[in-house]
């Protein structure tokens, strides 16, 4: 086979995947934590072997699944973060942002950070914790390295940097999760609650030099 050919292979091979995941897309939207792979492969046209050939297990499905979404979300907090605006704005976007994805597609959230009330734990290969848990920690080490990139936190800026980076997804994902269950307060009330707990130390810290400001 030549490079070609198996450019081509790859190609279509990818362009397939991509079909699959929004197939699942489609499932997960609809039936939040209870979708299935057999109503996905329904969706997708195909018998479940073949979407077990694709993905090898639900857990394979899961994490394509939760790296589709988390880099779209990784993707829009970035923007709110780089968008022309004071910085106690852009912290209340970039809050805003991750709220308004979760309320966006509820079902989506709940399939990816609550896998459970779908029993998706009763299926074989499929650990609760080894692929739920590893979005937050992804989310935790992208946003601590923005913060390194971006502001000035001293001799132990790396470090503190992951702290915050940790903490504030932390808190984000905690907040919204109760937020999104009960919905006591609107968004905007929310933001700006969370924005106030987070002000204090973040208006203080100064930008690092010849980095891109915080």
């Amino acid at each position: 086979m030549d490079t070609t050919e198996r450019t081509d292979q790859q190609r279509s091979a990818d362009r397939r995947r991509r079909e699959l995941l929004e197939a699942a897309d489609r499932v997960v939207l609809r039936d939040g934590p209870q979708a299935s792979m057999n109503a996905i492969a329904a969706e997708a046209g195909i018998t479940k072997p073949i979407l077990y050939r694709h993905f090898g297990d639900k857990g394979g499905l899961y994490a394509a699944l939760a790296q589709r979404h988390t880099d779209a979300l990784l993707d829009s907090l970035r923007a709110a973060l780089d968008a022309p605006a004071e910085r106690r704005e852009r912290v209340e976007a970039t809050l805003d942002t991750y709220l308004a994805a979760i309320e966006a597609r509820p079902q989506v959230y709940r399939f990816l950070m609550h896998p459970a009330e779908g029993g998706q734990a009763n299926e074989p290969g499929f650990d609760i914790g080894k692929h739920s848990a590893p979005l937050l920690r992804r989310m935790g080490e992208e946003l601590g390295t923005v913060i390194e990139e971006r502001l000035d936190l001293g001799p132990d800026s790396r470090q503190l940097a992951r702290v915050w980076g940790h903490g504030i997804v932390g808190m984000m994902h905690a907040a919204g999760d109760w937020w999104l269950g009960e919905r006591p307060c609107s968004r905007r009330e929310l933001v700006r609650s969370l924005a106030d707990l987070l002000w204090g130390r973040l208006a203080a810290a100064g930008d690092r030099i010849g980095g891109p400001g915080f």
